[in-house]
């Protein structure tokens, strides 16, 4: 069984709340439980896993190395400022899709510079929640391309 690990960074924990008019209603757990759904279905373990700490982000991509075949990851505002998150991703040598909800690129000057994209095998920005069903569709492909 294919096992992928979906990391939420700071703030995706006020989802539903936050911003609706950039973020939609539905909260952290309503996604993640519509996307297990559908890995499920497709005979895939999802993991899930939100933090608003850097370190406890990278302590959850070192610790599931050996467990996991992907990740995805909306890695929030440490998308635009995190160092050490880019080098866990880079040091798992774990294949990962960088996702966002809102259109990081139509968005502030700061939030265009990605410290992940250039590692990431794909990225979806700004699809709203429909990002984290494609992003799972698109490591799935690419990780079955693999075998």
């Amino acid at each position: 069984m294919m096992n992928i690990l979906l990391i939420n960074g700071p703030n995706l924990n006020l989802l539903g709340t936050r911003e609706p008019e950039i973020y939609g209603n539905k909260t952290l757990s309503d996604i993640e439980k519509d996307l297990t759904k559908v890995a499920k279905a497709k005979s895939i373990n999802l993991e899930c896993f939100q933090s608003n700490h850097e370190g406890e982000i990278v302590d959850k991509i070192q610790e599931s190395v050996k467990s996991i075949q992907g990740i995805l990851i909306n890695a929030g505002a440490f998308t635009h400022t995190s160092i050490s998150i880019r080098d866990a991703l880079i040091g798992s040598k774990t294949p990962f899709v960088e996702l966002h909800i809102s259109n990081i690129f139509s968005r502030e000057e700061f939030r265009k510079e990605s410290f992940l994209t250039d590692k990431a095998i794909g990225i979806i920005s700004g699809f709203g929640i429909s990002s984290y069903s494609l992003a799972l569709e698109g490591i799935i492909g690419y990780l079955s391309s693999k075998d």
